[in-house]
C-alpha cells in the first residue's frame, strides 16, 4: 500500500529495532504522513514534516532524521544582492546548487537571519516569499515569517526569499540554511555571507569566502576517476576478485571486479561493476551474510555516495556515524558504477563494528536497486570468495562462487534424481518387463530389481537434495517465489510412491488396475512438477545458472526423455501389430513360428535405444552439472 521508497527503508528499520519511534521530517510526503504517525505511535510518538513545517528545528536547525549532518562541504551556496542594510531595508536571499559541485538538486531547506555577534541566538527579521509553490513562512522565536522552509520534497536547484530587516537590527546578520539532499544526506547552517547595519562600527566585513571555499572542496571531493580500473598488476602488485573469472573491468563491462592494494597505513580499495543502484562489498568471518564490515557505492541521481556500513544479522546496513574513508572518488558510465577509496589499516578503539584490514576475511560482492539512495535486497546472490584472505597480506588472484557449495549439492541431487534415474527407471519398468523373462536377481526378476533400485535412489538424493535448502537458510525462504511449494510437493509424492507400491496388491487381484492407474498417475505427476521445480530453481538468486543457453540445456533433456519414451511406445505398438500379421503369414507359407527370433531382434533394438538414451542424457547431465561447479 505504501510505495514511496524511503518510507519503506523507515519501516524495516521500525520492524528491526521493535519499539524504535521513527522520527519523519523534511521528505516524508504528505499523502502517506497520517498512516506512518498511526503505525508508529501505537508505541512512541512520532512527527513528520513532509510538508516543511520544520518550526521545531527553528532553533539548531537540525532535522530530525536519525542521521548525523554530512561531514563533506556543502555543494550549495547562499547569496544575496546587497551587503549593507539600514532597518526595515529589503534584502533578495538566494540559494542555490553550487554549479561545479557534481550536485543537482535539493528536497528541503530551512533558511534563518542571525545575530552574527550570537549566531546560536534566536532569528532576526522576517521574510517574503518569492516562490510561494516551493517555499513557506514558519513561526520561529514567536515572530512570524522569521524562518522559510519547503512545501513539498520535490526536487529543487534555486529558490528565493526576500528578508526585512527588524526596526531595531543588531549590528551585523548573517544568513544561515539547512539543506536536505535525501534523507540521510543534509547540512545543517550553511553559513553564508554577513551583511553590515550602515553606520555600525566593529562589525565582521561581508563574507562571501566560504561559497568560494565550498565549491573548491567539493570539486575535489566529487570529481570523477582519473585513472581508469584495469585488471593489471592482480596477483603481483594487488590482491583481485573476478567475475567472472579472469575479466578486466578496462575492457568488459559487466565485469565485477574489486581490488584491494596494502600501502603503508591505509589499503587503497577498487570496486566496479553493471548495476542500476547501488554496488557494495563486505569483509566477513564467515561465508553467511551477518555482523559484516560493508562499504557501499550508491547511485542518487548522477552521483554516487561512497560510504561505510555494517550489517547485524540479514537487516538493513547501518550507516557508520564516523566517517572512516579518504581519497574517495568515483566514475558511472554506461551503466557501471566505478568507485575507489582509502581506509586506515587499525582504526581508533572508539570506532565500533569496524574489522582491522590486518586480518584474515572471506569477500562479498553484491549489488542491486536504489532509489533517492535508499537501497533494496541484493538482485543477484553476492559473490562470496572461496577462502579467507588477509587484506594486507601477499597479492593474490582469488576466486568466488555466487552459489553457496549446499545449494550447488541440492541442484546437482534434484538434477541427477529426476532428469536420469527416474527417467532410465520408467523407461525399463514399460518397455523391458519381457527382455528378461526368466533372468533373476535375488530372488526377483531383473528389470523389477534394476526399476526398484533406481527409484529408491531418486528417492534418497531427493530428501537429501530437499533438506539441504532448509540447512543453508535456517528455515523456508521468503524470496523463492513458488519453487519451494512445487519441491515440497514433489517430496511428498516422492514418499507416497513406494509406500503405494508397498501395499499394492497381487498380480491376479481384481483392485489391481486401480493400483496401476494410481501409481501411473502419482509418478507422472511428481515427473511433471519435478521438472516445472528445477526449470524454476536454475532462475533462483542462490544457483542462477548462466541464460539462456543452460535453460536450453535443460529443455533439451526434458525433450530428449520424451522422444526415447515415444519412439520405444511407438515401436511397441508396431511390434504388436506386424508381429500378429507375420506371425499368421509364416503359419501359411512355413507352417512355424519364429517368435524367438523376433523377440530377439525386438530386444536389441531396445537396448540399443536404452544406451542412445543414457549417453544423450548423460552428456545433458554434465553440462549441466560443470555449469553449476563453475557459477
Amino acid at each position: 500500500m505504501l510505495h514511496d521508497p524511503e518510507l519503506s527503508y523507515k519501516l524495516r528499520l521500525h520492524n528491526l529495532h521493535y519499539n524504535l519511534c521513527i522520527v519523519l521530517s523534511f521528505q516524508m510526503p504528505g499523502p502517506h504522513l497520517l498512516l506512518v504517525v498511526v503505525a508508529v505511535c501505537l508505541i512512541k510518538t512520532a512527527s513528520g514534516f513532509a510538508n516543511g513545517k520544520v518550526s521545531l528545528s527553528c532553533g539548531d536547525m537540525t532535522p530530525r532524521h536519525g542521521h548525523d549532518s554530512s561531514s563533506k562541504p556543502a555543494p550549495y551556496n547562499i547569496t544575496l544582492d546587497k551587503h549593507t542594510f539600514s532597518p526595515g531595508d529589503r534584502i533578495t536571499v538566494t540559494l542555490r546548487v553550487v554549479p561545479t559541485s557534481g550536485s543537482i538538486h535539493f528536497k528541503g531547506f530551512l533558511i534563518e537571519a542571525r545575530d552574527a555577534g550570537n549566531p546560536d541566538g534566536p532569528a532576526v527579521g522576517s521574510f517574503s516569499l518569492l516562490n510561494p509553490s516551493e517555499s513557506q513562512l514558519l513561526h520561529c522565536d514567536h515572530t512570524q515569517g522569521s524562518a522559510v522552509s519547503h512545501t513539498s520534497k520535490s526536487k529543487k536547484t534555486e529558490i528565493q526569499a526576500v528578508w526585512e530587516a527588524p526596526k531595531t537590527p543588531p549590528s551585523g546578520v548573517q544568513f544561515m540554511a539547512t539543506v536536505v539532499q535525501k534523507y540521510k544526506v543534509y547540512w545543517v547552517q550553511i553559513p553564508g555571507p554577513v551583511v553590515s547595519l550602515n553606520g555600525a562600527t566593529g562589525v565582521p566585513p561581508p563574507n562571501p569566502t566560504p561559497t568560494t571555499t565550498t565549491t573548491a572542496a567539493v570539486t575535489a571531493t566529487l570529481s570523477a576517476l582519473t585513472r581508469p580500473f584495469s585488471s593489471e598488476g592482480c596477483g603481483r602488485s594487488k590482491s583481485c576478485l573476478r567475475d567472472p573469472v579472469g575479466c578486466d573491468p578496462g575492457r568488459d563491462p559487466l565485469c565485477f571486479f574489486l581490488s584491494f592494494t596494502p600501502e603503508e597505513r591505509t589499503v587503497l580499495f577498487e570496486l566496479s561493476g553493471p548495476a542500476d543502484g547501488y554496488l557494495s562489498f563486505a569483509l566477513s568471518l564467515d561465508k553467511w551474510m551477518g555482523n559484516d564490515d560493508v562499504y557501499l557505492c550508491v547511485r542518487d541521481g548522477d552521483s554516487v555516495d561512497i560510504n561505510a556500513a555494517y550489517v547485524s544479522g540479514r537487516a538493513h546496513p547501518e550507516f557508520a556515524s564516523e566517517n572512516v574513508l579518504s581519497d574517495t572518488a568515483w566514475q558511472l558510465a554506461d551503466g557501471v558504477i566505478q568507485c575507489r577509496f582509502r581506509r586506515d589499516i587499525l582504526l581508533p578503539r572508539q570506532i565500533e563494528s569496524r574489522f582491522s584490514l590486518d586480518q584474515s576475511y572471506f569477500l562479498f560482492i553484491a549489488h542491486g536497486r536504489a532509489e533517492d539512495g535508499v537501497i533494496y535486497r541484493h538482485d543477484r546472490q553476492p559473490l562470496i570468495s572461496t577462502h579467507q584472505t588477509v587484506i594486507t597480506g601477499l597479492p593474490e588472484n582469488l576466486a568466488g562462487s555466487r552459489s553457496p557449495l549446499l545449494i550447488k549439492f541440492h541442484g546437482v541431487f534434484m538434477l541427477v534424481a529426476w532428469m536420469t534415474t527416474v527417467t532410465t527407471g520408467v523407461i525399463i519398468a514399460r518397455y523391458f518387463k519381457h527382455d528378461w523373462p526368466e533372468t533373476r536377481l535375488f530372488g526377483r526378476r531383473l528389470w523389477f530389481q534394476v526399476h526398484r533400485a533406481l527409484m529408491t535412489l531418486t528417492v534418497l538424493l531427493t530428501c537429501v537434495g530437499f533438506s539441504l535448502p532448509f540447512i543453508y537458510r535456517g528455515g523456508w525462504s521468503r524470496h523463492a517465489g513458488s519453487h519451494p511449494y512445487l519441491g515440497c510437493t514433489v517430496m511428498a509424492l516422492s514418499f507416497i510412491q513406494p509406500i503405494m507400491a508397498l501395499l499394492r496388491p497381487a498380480t491376479d487381484s481384481s483392485r489391481r488396475y486401480i493400483f496401476n492407474w494410481m501409481h501411473l498417475g502419482t509418478g507422472t505427476i511428481a515427473r511433471v512438477l519435478a521438472v516445472v521445480a528445477i526449470f524454476l530453481g536454475i532462475q533462483q538468486q542462490a544457483l542462477l545458472l548462466p541464460g539462456p543457453w543452460s535453460t536450453g540445456v535443460l529443455a533439451g533433456c526434458v525433450v530428449w526423455g520424451v522422444l526415447v519414451d515415444l519412439l520405444l511406445e511407438f515401436h511397441s505398438k508396431v511390434v504388436i501389430v506386424t508381429g500378429r500379421t507375420l506371425a499368421e503369414d509364416e503359419d501359411k507359407i512355413l507352417g512355424t513360428h519364429s517368435d524367438s527370433e523376433r523377440q530377439r531382434k525386438v530386444s536389441r533394438f531396445k537396448k540399443i535405444v536404452l544406451a542412445v538414451f543414457l549417453v544423450g542424457n548423460v552428456g545433458f547431465l554434465s553440462v549441466l552439472l560443470n555449469t553449476i561447479r563453475n557459477v
